[in-house]
């Protein structure tokens, strides 16, 4: 991440307002220019400075969204979709201008096929409305990225979350988009049958683009039946080193475990602060099993026995629900409990992903550095894929205090890659990671170029972003 990267594109104002007064002719105040609006839509979740859009759209349907591309197209204004606003790599900034297009108002389902487990909604709707919404069939949508984000936006960034080590990730949930594309019409990537070999997969091109190659108007949903049964419980240990390789043992022996989130002991200090627990301040795993009764209890059990070996604390687990989210909305506030630890600190989260079998190696190469640099930097993470993120706190009015974080962050990057990993375990590129993909990617970032171009020749789809 580097404040560099967030640089200012060409912008075309006339060209601009020459789309605005179309669009408000058309569709009136579906159309906002003033400042509030567009600086609401703008936003980075970290220190990455705000790119404001010409104008903001609330779409309602697809035939507006199909309106707004074409406007845009004919004039060669940029377009930037926007879900909730909650992504954390500067996706939603605006760096040429151009039109914001909302889709708070595009939140419908659309279908639900509950004997075949899955659903078709608009891009706009959370996955906290969608899971609401299914709760009387039997169903819910899995993937958990703590925020509530809408699933369009968790489509383009490619989201995982807490459930992933069980459930997959979007990449592994989203049967089909519908988008509109760069001539303004709209296209149907793959049907909802869970297998296909029809030519290219351009779902898996749509899922993770972050809004580049076109507009997602809806997606298509693989569902999971809810648990008949769903336990949870924490387990304490002296190093992190330890609870990392609990966490393999509990992979490598096939446990199929919902969730495993690690916790190091900054991070639990700042939740019982925070969230108001009562943990040893020493790295924390969080744990959650669904299945059946029988099931359950045994894999409880299976994974008492792996804490014990890695020197960890008796394993306290229980089924009860009121509990059970009690720790699980601690674990989704370590943000905020992270920000408390010093609220005058400007913060970003940033992730990487590396293979399980080197989790412990990455995480505590990490730690040094992050004692060596003297940053405070609380790590959480979804440990059951390799993944994990740190809240990087630090002050932005020191001098040196960004470029060295800055440096950090570079470092943490260029670690997982050399273990096999990604820089990027399901935060996306956005602004904040452009530096360090060709690093990943090599030679392939080229092709991904070359795509760019032939979908997108102009360049209006939410430019700026990944390259």
């Amino acid at each position: 991440m580097a404040i560099e990267d967030v640089t200012t594109l060409l912008r075309n104002p006339e060209a601009a307002q020459t789309v605005i007064g179309i669009l408000k002719q058309r569709f009136a105040d579906k159309v906002q220019t003033g400042e509030a609006f567009r600086a609401q839509h703008a936003h980075t979740t970290t220190y990455l400075p705000a790119q404001l859009p010409d104008a903001v759209f609330f779409a309602e349907s697809a035939d507006d969204v199909k309106a707004v591309v074409k406007a845009c197209a004919a004039h060669k204004v940029p377009v930037i979709p926007f879900g909730t606003g909650s992504s954390l790599e500067g996706q939603v900034n605006a760096p040429e201008g151009g039109i914001s297009i909302d889709f708070s108002r595009m939140n419908r389902v659309l279908a639900v096929n509950a004997e075949d487990l899955d659903c078709t909604v608009e891009p706009g709707i959370t996955r906290e409305e969608l899971n609401a919404y299914l709760r009387d069939t039997g169903l819910f949508f899995p993937i958990d990225p703590g925020a509530n984000a809408s699933i369009g936006g968790m489509a383009s960034t490619r989201a995982s979350g807490t459930n992933a080590v069980r459930y997959g990730t979007m990449k592994d949930v989203v049967l089909a988009v519908t988008a509109v594309t760069a001539d303004g019409e709209e296209i149907t990537t793959a049907s909802r049958a869970r297998k296909s070999s029809a030519g290219y997969d351009l779902t898996r091109l749509f899922v993770g683009a972050e809004g580049t190659l076109g507009v997602i108007t809806s997606v298509t949903l693989k569902l999971a039946g809810i648990p008949e049964k769903i336990a949870g419980g924490v387990s304490s240990f002296d190093t992190l080193e330890d609870a990392c390789n609990a966490v393999i043992m509990t992979i490598q022996m096939g446990i199929p475990v919902a969730r495993i989130e690690l916790l190091d002991a900054l991070q639990v200090k700042a939740c019982n602060a925070y969230s108001g627990l009562d943990f040893p301040e020493t790295p924390l795993l969080l744990l959650e099993f669904h299945g059946s009764e029988q099931a359950v209890a045994m894999q409880s059990e299976q994974f008492a026995g792996i804490a014990a070996e890695c020197g960890g604390s008796e394993f306290v687990w229980t089924a009860n629900a009121e509990e059970r989210n009690r720790l699980w909305k601690a674990r989704h506030n370590a943000y905020w409990a992270g920000r408390a630890l010093k609220p005058e600190y400007e913060g970003f989260s940033t992730d990487v992903c590396v293979p399980i079998s080197r989790l412990a190696d990455c995480v505590r190469e990490t730690q040094d550095d992050i004692a060596e640099q003297g940053i405070l930097a609380p790590v959480v993470g979804h440990a059951g894929d390799g993944n994990f993120h740190l809240l990087v706190l630090f002050d932005k009015d020191k001098p040196g205090e960004i470029e060295k974080i800055e440096a950090f962050t570079v470092r943490l990057a260029e670690r997982a890659i050399a273990m096999g990993g990604t820089s990027t375990g399901e935060h996306g590129v956005g602004q904040g990671k452009k530096r360090v993909v060709g690093k990943e990617l090599g030679s392939a970032v080229a092709m991904m170029r070359a795509i760019k171009q032939a979908l997108d020749p102009d360049n209006i789809f939410n430019p700026g972003k990944i390259f």
